[in-house]
């Protein structure tokens, strides 16, 4: 099958530094994946070329099988979402959350297109599929630093994206909050119910009365940059460690998070422990 996500040889030079060199990596369906890597070692570089904020020197990106370049990148980049704490400053602070959610559909942030009837009830549908749809009409500058990730995976949603990418979620929050959140971030990687969130209410009636069932449709392929592996849930599947703009190793999350490649990626002596399903350095 087509992968998600597929890169290939990119390389990013600016001037005569190499930030990037060479990086291969595919994401196929039904994979879940966590980037990890010291600072400096191209994980932002990485996300701004997905994303197209950084033109890359070499190499190919393809989403869904169509190649950066080759097809328009503003159609593309719907398939990619985004949730990172840089939109944080570009969100006006009296938009409301429910408002911000439309944003999504748009990919634009400071929303300034009202939407359809429709697009407001899909956005009331996934602020309650995050748990926060008695927040739709709190101003941005009101909600706490786990409501307001909620509510960007909601915009990011918006769109349907077959790729969500979550760029350091926890910074910011406390422990109980970080500890919430990342349940919440497992029941996401878990659950096939985000289409299911947004299919019209139309089409559900209509099925129902049909006596047919709507097809499973799975939720986003996640990928989580992180600089804590006890942020690293179960429900994630692969591993990408990076090391000075290269890829360390790359695969299944048990071959690739051991304690010598950890200890390699971060250029110090670590130990991986394991308590049931979690992780975390000693």
């Amino acid at each position: 099958m087509t992968p998600i996500l597929e890169v290939s040889g990119l390389r990013v030079e600016r001037g005569a530094t190499a930030i990037l060199r060479g990086l291969d990596w595919r994401v196929a369906r039904g994979e879940h994946w966590v980037i990890l890597g010291p600072n400096g070692s191209g994980k932002t570089s990485l996300l701004k070329s997905l994303t197209g904020f950084l033109s890359p020197t070499a190499g190919e990106i393809a989403v869904l099988g169509q190649r950066y370049g080759a097809s328009d990148w503003r159609e593309l980049r719907f398939h990619l979402g985004v949730v990172t704490s840089s939109f944080v400053a570009a969100i006006p602070p009296a938009e409301v959350a429910l408002d911000t959610v439309v944003s999504g559909k748009f990919a634009q942030l400071d929303l300034w297109h009202a939407g359809t009837r429709a697009d407001r009830a899909a956005a009331l549908k996934l602020l309650r599929f995050v748990g926060l749809a008695r927040i739709a009409d709190r101003a941005w500058a009101h909600l706490s630093q786990g409501e307001r990730q909620r509510v960007l995976i909601a915009r990011a949603l918006m769109a349907r994206p077959r790729l969500l990418i979550l760029d350091e979620p926890c910074a910011g929050l406390d422990p109980v909050a970080r500890g919430h959140f990342l349940k919440f971030v497992e029941r996401l990687a878990r659950s096939g119910a985000v289409g299911g969130a947004l299919r019209p209410d139309s089409a559900r009636r209509r099925r129902k009365r049909s006596g047919h069932k709507a097809p499973p449709t799975p939720g986003p392929a996640l990928v989580l940059v992180t600089h804590h592996v006890e942020e690293i849930t179960p429900a994630f599947t692969h591993a990408l460690l990076l090391r000075a703009g290269r890829v360390l190793a790359a695969g299944p999350r048990g071959e690739v998070l051991t304690s010598a490649r950890l200890s390699a990626a971060f250029g110090a002596r670590l130990r991986l422990a394991r308590r049931g399903d979690q992780l975390r350095l000693a």
